[in-house]
């Protein structure tokens, strides 16, 4: 893996041409899912129950999931049978093993690659190049990944309809969010589709994403909680982002980039978890 400041530069260098976030971009509902159970029902109970690992593939408990924050807004996850799963896959910031599934989003190059490791099973692309919505509904062993579309701004300033998708995981009983590259808070359709969660992973960035405001209306919209800040690419940006969220929730900084996670014993009140990178 590349080194931290080199990853940095060319984080900086694909997202240098990029726009100001804007809260104003129009969404376009999402497709009302066909089954009510694809809702993740979410429940709430008891105390934290965080454990600190390394990257080692460590065996899990029934019901428990390993996540690593691998930097930029990939993160890997892992299930108790040991499916693996990356976020944003791309060619700058990769886990440091071979996942099973991986997702992608269109907004730069950072968040995709055209050219995935071919050993990967399934390749999940969170837009259609011909502007149609992306639709996924995978199970694989113990883990399901569908996903909720979104508009991103495109190059030239207007709207890429669907150019970007919110990844839903269900995976030993919990049900986990990534956001990917969001640019304009959600409507009732996208936030009934997404259902209920237990974690979310969220772009806090504030300028290429969706600005401070619209973040914490899309947060406190999803009622997660547990909140995990990524697309930070600096501490003073980051600390912009907690300064905020302290007004509404506690705020937790991890010592490691990894956690592994039970539903039965997330926080019983909302929290912001930080987990060590960029």
């Amino acid at each position: 893996m590349a080194s931290l400041a080199n990853v940095s530069r060319l984080l900086f260098a694909a997202l240098a041409l990029a726009l100001p976030g804007a809260r104003a971009l129009a969404a376009e509902p999402a497709p009302s899912p066909a089954d009510p159970e694809r809702r993740c029902p979410g429940l709430i109970a008891g105390l934290p129950d965080v454990r600190f690992v390394n990257f080692e593939r460590v065996a899990l408990g029934e019901g428990e999931v390993r996540l690593t924050y691998v930097g930029h807004s990939t993160f890997l996850i892992e299930s108790p049978r040991l499916v693996r799963i990356a976020t944003d896959y791309n060619d700058y910031v990769k886990p440091p093993v071979l996942p099973d599934i991986v997702t992608m989003n269109h907004a730069h190059t950072t968040h995709y690659t055209d050219a995935p490791d071919p050993a990967i099973k399934f390749v999940l692309r969170g837009w259609n190049d011909d502007g149609s919505q992306a639709t996924h509904d995978l199970s694989f062993q113990d883990v399901r990944v569908r996903n909720v579309p979104t508009n991103i701004r495109d190059w030239a300033g207007g709207t890429e309809r669907y150019g970007n998708s919110i990844f839903v995981f269900e995976v030993a009983q919990l049900c986990i969010a990534h956001l990917g590259h969001l640019h304009h808070t959600l409507t009732k359709q996208q936030l009934d589709d997404i259902g209920r969660l237990d974690v979310v992973l969220a772009p806090v960035d504030g300028t290429y994403t969706l600005d401070l405001d619209g973040m914490m209306e899309v947060l406190h919209a999803l009622k997660a909680p547990l909140m995990i800040p990524m697309h930070y690419f600096s501490a003073f940006t980051l600390e912009r982002f907690l300064d905020r969220v302290r007004q509404s929730w506690e705020v937790e900084v991890n010592e490691t980039p990894s956690i592994v996670l039970s539903r039965a014993k997330l926080p019983k009140d909302p929290k912001v978890l930080v987990l060590p990178g960029h």
